[in-house]
């Protein structure tokens, strides 16, 4: 099974990201993972993607698009793979759809997070770290793991917050990229969308809530991908 996976900053995306990998057994691929990669390894490509970084700008589509397509062609994509993180815009989506057929690789499923943007950006806002241990689920918006008072609470351990997720700027900059329909992120969802349309289901559609907690998410999501 080969799936893109479409969710704003806050969604959970990335949780579910870790079930789909955990329960089909098939690498969940982040688009930063493949630039670390890349470079640690000294390939051309990342050595090509380094100096834009190195510069502050971003690295192009002609760079990170065959980077993904080698990542999708080793051994352990075989039974399929997810895609996180890329495409981001529209440009990326029609861009990494030409390589893709060139390359003979068909998407099965694109997955779309469906999350209000007031909601996202209070979940990351909300978000608390327990200094006991960063797994503990603490989030003041959500009243399934609310902490108690200000404490941890699955330990009772003291909590704090990282800067990230306190920057409204940015979290507004990054959802402002990503909920654009026209060309942004969620344009780029639109376009596999229509390309559903037009092929009779294929890739199949898979839209997700992603206001209920993890496991009902979850569940939807298992219910909707073997149907």
């Amino acid at each position: 099974m080969k799936l893109l996976f479409f969710g704003p900053n806050g969604s959970g995306k990335g949780t579910q990201g870790a079930i789909i990998k955990e329960k089909y057994g098939i690498p969940h691929i982040e688009t930063g993972v493949i630039f670390r990669d890349n470079i640690s390894r000294g390939t051309d490509l990342g050595n090509e993607a380094k100096g834009y970084i190195d510069r502050g700008e971003l690295v192009p589509d002609s760079i990170t698009i065959p980077m993904i397509l080698d990542r999708l062609k080793q051994d352990d994509c075989k039974n399929g793979w997810l895609l996180d993180g890329f495409p981001r815009n529209l440009t990326q989506a029609e861009a990494l759809d030409k390589a893709l057929k060139e390359e003979g690789i068909a998407v099965d499923v694109v997955i779309e997070m469906i999350l209000d943007r007031e909601i996202a950006k209070n979940r990351i806002m909300g978000r608390r770290l327990c200094v006991n241990d960063n797994n503990h689920p603490n989030n003041i918006y959500i009243d399934a793991i609310k902490p108690d008072g200000d404490k941890c609470r699955v330990c009772g351990g003291e909590l704090k917050t990282r800067s990230d997720d306190q920057d409204e700027a940015a979290i507004n900059q990054r959802h402002g990229i990503y909920y654009d329909t026209d060309t942004g992120t969620l344009a780029g969802c639109i376009y596999y969308k229509k390309i559903s349309e037009k092929s009779g289901g294929v890739p199949k559609i898979v839209d997700l809530d992603g206001r209920p907690g993890v496991k009902e998410v979850s569940a939807e999501l298992s219910s909707k991908l073997e149907a």
